[in-house]
């Protein structure tokens, strides 16, 4: 026996990786009219890949503490060899991410990719998408910039109104009653630790249930699917997923190039809230509605209402494949698709008037 064939063998026993290989070479894609939807989950997972890499070199040189956040981060965009550029694709990607996850979760609902026995998948992306919105709002406050600051204070302040374990919840996420170093290296811990592990941990589930259970049919495409020949996984659906990455990695260079990420003001605490500040844009049509609620209904303050309400929509959505148990149906669909059209409408034309209308905090 020759060396090679020892070698060959001496990695076989001990990594038998025949019957996934043997799996990968018979997975196939169907094809239809809709297929193109299945290529933003690849595309939301390399947008997290280029997070890590990107996040990690930033690591190298930023400081979580109130007194030096902001100059690490000045020193990085300035100092450090293409860091300005480092940082604008960290920041860009994390809008990208939260974009494509966010139009992932909707086409996947609208193809009714949740149904028997996608339940748990369907209940792990929508896990994922929250905690893509808990990195968005860890990471604004890090650099520690005027901007950051505010939207964090009025973030959390919005968390206090929840009934019973509001002020709790308010004094865990700033590590006290008021935005400070604290709050800043806490929101540090969680967007480098925390949240980075359980993303690992439900992303394992998320795609392990994606590969053994096989890309869903929309039901109005079960004819057209059958009828036409499915696409082998590998290599022609993998080929078609890594060029819709290099895509993806064409616009965030272009993005990052053009339009780098700006620093701003160093925040200061005793200053007050300049005009024109709004949070982010995955959180500004949450943040108007509770705008537009008066402050008093019936006899609960409106703010309360308002985080109540979205708290049992969120509920209801996590939930849809338990309530939605006969998509199969016309007249069932129709309700449901009205439902998650209502959402991406109030999505946007909130989202719209915030970037319209003044913003006061």
């Amino acid at each position: 026996m020759n060396t090679s064939t020892e070698k060959k063998n001496f990695w076989h026993e001990r990594f038998p990786l025949d019957a996934v290989a043997y799996f990968f070479k018979k997975k196939t894609v169907p094809m239809h009219r809709h297929t193109i939807w299945y290529y933003l989950g690849g595309m939301t997972l390399f947008f997290f890949i280029v997070q890590v890499g990107t996040g990690i070199l930033l690591l190298l040189y930023y400081r979580p503490t109130a007194e030096a956040a902001f100059e690490s981060v000045q020193f990085i965009m300035t100092k450090v060899q293409f860091g300005w550029l480092i940082r604008s694709i960290h920041s860009w990607s994390a809008n990208l991410m939260v974009a494509a996850a966010m139009i992932h979760m909707f086409s996947v609902f609208f193809m009714k990719a949740y149904r028997k026995p996608r339940e748990v998948t369907w209940i792990s992306g929508v896990l994922l998408f929250c905690l893509a919105l808990g990195f968005g709002f860890s990471g604004y406050l890090l650099p520690w910039n005027t901007l950051a600051y505010f939207a964090t204070k009025v973030g959390t302040e919005i968390v206090s109104v929840i009934p019973f374990i509001g002020h709790d919840m308010l004094v865990f996420l700033r590590g006290g009653e008021e935005v400070t170093g604290a709050t800043l290296t806490r929101f540090f811990g969680i967007h480098v630790a925390v949240l980075p592990m359980l993303t690992t941990a439900l992303l394992f589930i998320h795609l392990l249930l994606v590969q053994v259970q096989g890309m869903s049919v929309p039901p109005s495409q079960n004819e057209t699917a059958a009828k036409r020949k499915p696409m082998p996984f590998f290599p022609y659906f993998l080929l078609r997923d890594l060029l819709g990455w290099l895509v993806a990695l064409g616009v965030l260079a272009a993005l990052a190039a053009i339009f780098p990420w700006e620093l701003g003001e160093k925040a200061d605490p005793f200053a007050p809230a300049p005009p024109g500040i709004r949070p982010e844009w995955y959180f500004l049509f949450m943040f108007q509605t509770l705008k537009y609620i008066p402050a008093e209904i019936l006899f609960m303050e409106g703010e309360v209402l308002g985080i109540l309400g979205f708290g049992i929509l969120g509920l209801i959505w996590l939930l849809i494949p338990f309530i939605d148990r006969r998509p199969e149906e016309r007249r069932s669909s129709r309700w449901f698709n009205a439902f998650g059209w209502a959402a991406v409408a109030f999505i946007i034309i909130m989202s719209l008037v915030a970037y319209v209308i003044p913003q006061t905090f």
